[in-house]
């Protein structure tokens, strides 16, 4: 599913042909964005100071790589 997002501002002028460009398109869906703030709040969110952002790739093996002898030119 596509999901064809209009912002609110635009929409007046944006969503209704958008809707008839898509109409024959079953995979994409127009709507329009209305949020109004952020839902990431900072101090309100009761664990201030809680969020950790962890590196997910695998950790480096210990060591180097042997040194590698140049080829005779």
């Amino acid at each position: 599913m596509i999901y064809c997002v209009v912002p609110e501002a635009l929409a007046d002028e944006l969503y209704d042909k958008l809707t008839a460009y898509y109409a024959e398109d079953d995979n994409v869906k127009v709507i329009i964005d209305r949020r109004r703030e952020e839902r990431r709040r900072g101090s309100e969110a009761g664990d201030q100071g809680q969020r950790q952002v962890r590196d997910r790739r695998r950790a480096r093996v210990p060591g180097e790589f042997p040194a590698i002898d140049e080829p005779a030119r």
